[in-house]
């Protein structure tokens, strides 16, 4: 018997997944053990400004005439029942990556993942729909791009962007006496593992995760801000303390000035906590002073955001400043 798509009306995308977002990752710890040793890194007088030393968000090469190209590619499993937001929030997660570098994208080529014969292809394009409308809003061409039938489905893009070499926010940019800023809320994470389990749709949430990083990165760069890095399935803690070691400063991290999105903390009592936030908390948690935070904050922190903010070493307009960076003091990352 031949096997046949559901129809698309009665598809809860989120079911086809084994995970969502950039909750789906692969744990950092593996991840860096993988890419250890590969080519690829920058080096003095190299073209390379930004490669695979430290874990940036995106390559950056020099060309002529004063400018830099910036090249990035990211896609998951959906986030969300509902195609058209999926491709919306998946667009803006990778053009993030842009964003995070100081970067503005220029254009972007699909990357789909679709499994023919468990989901009717009408929902791919309404998921494409989303992607393109998120992109144009960015001003970044969209020109086709690759897909594959696949088991699981699978959406995102690959986006080439151009930036200024001498202005660009860094991970390793970090110095003693800045402010850090957080240009989001945290939450998504959790409210998208209650979304998956109950069907229950939070709007907060689709608004935080479609909303583009342009503004703060324009914000950061007119602030002089050199060191930037943007919040996604390593969550706050672990993107932070990426910065922290590359930058060799301790982050302090002020518990009560961190801004969470409505119901994210009745999520996580409720246990909707995914596998890849406690993946998180335990890499980090040998570099982490928590101090006296609770255990329902520190997961907070830890929790796997899918396109996330800007966290920024500066002080930038309409971001609250959630800690700041000092001397290395033995911990890389501490909460108070």
């Amino acid at each position: 018997m031949t096997e046949t798509a559901p129809r698309a009306e009665r598809v809860r995308m989120t079911q086809f997944a084994h995970g969502g977002g950039c909750a789906c990752k692969i744990p950092p710890g593996e991840l860096e053990a993988v890419v250890a040793g590969l080519l690829g890194g920058s080096s003095p007088g190299s073209d390379l400004l930004i490669g695979l030393d430290d874990g940036d968000d995106a390559a950056v090469v020099r060309v002529e005439d004063g400018r830099a190209i910036v090249a990035t590619a990211d896609f998951f499993t959906p986030v969300v029942d509902d195609p058209y937001d999926w491709g919306r929030i998946a667009a803006a997660n990778a053009l993030s990556d842009v964003y995070a570098v100081g970067g503005q994208p220029l254009v972007a080529v699909n990357l789909l993942g679709w499994p023919m014969t468990r989901l009717p292809l009408e929902l791919a394009k309404e998921v494409l729909r989303g992607g393109l409308d998120v992109a144009r809003a960015a001003s970044c061409h969209v020109a086709g791009g690759h897909s594959i039938d696949d088991p699981e489905p699978k959406y995102g893009m690959a986006v080439t962007g151009l930036a200024d070499p001498d202005r660009l926010l860094r991970i390793d940019g970090g110095r003693a006496g800045l402010p850090l800023s957080l240009s989001k809320p945290l939450g998504v994470g959790v409210l998208n593992s209650r979304h998956k389990a109950t069907g229950e749709v939070f709007a907060q949430a689709v608004t935080s995760m479609t909303t583009l990083n342009r503004d703060a990165s324009r914000a950061a760069l007119a602030a002089g801000a050199r060191c930037a890095t943007d919040v996604t399935g390593f969550g706050l803690l672990g993107h932070l303390y990426k910065l922290a070691r590359a930058s060799g400063v301790t982050a302090v991290v002020d518990v009560a000035a961190v801004p969470y999105l409505e119901g994210a903390r009745e999520a996580v009592r409720d246990g909707f906590v995914s596998g890849g936030t406690r993946r998180n908390l335990a890499w980090v948690r040998p570099h982490l002073d928590a101090g006296d935070a609770a255990e329902e904050d520190v997961l907070l922190l830890a929790d796997a955001q899918t396109s996330g903010g800007l966290l920024v070493a500066a002080e930038i307009p309409g971001a609250p400043v959630i800690g700041e960076l000092i001397p290395f003091d033995g911990a890389a990352l501490r909460l108070r």
